[in-house]
């Protein structure tokens, strides 16, 4: 079955994907507003603007989640 809706699956097979604000924001479980304040700010991953709509690039996401990344143990 083919759709024209593009995936909105997180995976780390294709690293040049993109992901909606809003897709983050349920990735986080976190508020458009948040973002979008953190972004005002800052802070947060890379971002990218195409024609007033914003988007993440999942391996900027990656990269972000790591730096966040707080105790357990190194592999």
């Amino acid at each position: 079955m083919t759709t024209d809706q593009p995936s909105r699956t997180w995976g780390a097979g294709d690293l040049r994907s993109v992901a909606s604000e809003r897709a983050l924001a349920e990735r986080w479980n976190k508020s458009l507003r948040t973002l979008q304040r953190w972004r005002s700010e800052g802070y947060g991953p890379a971002y990218i603007r195409i024609g007033g709509t914003v988007h993440y690039r999942f391996e900027d996401v990656l990269a972000f989640e790591d730096r966040q990344r707080r105790g357990g143990e190194e592999d």
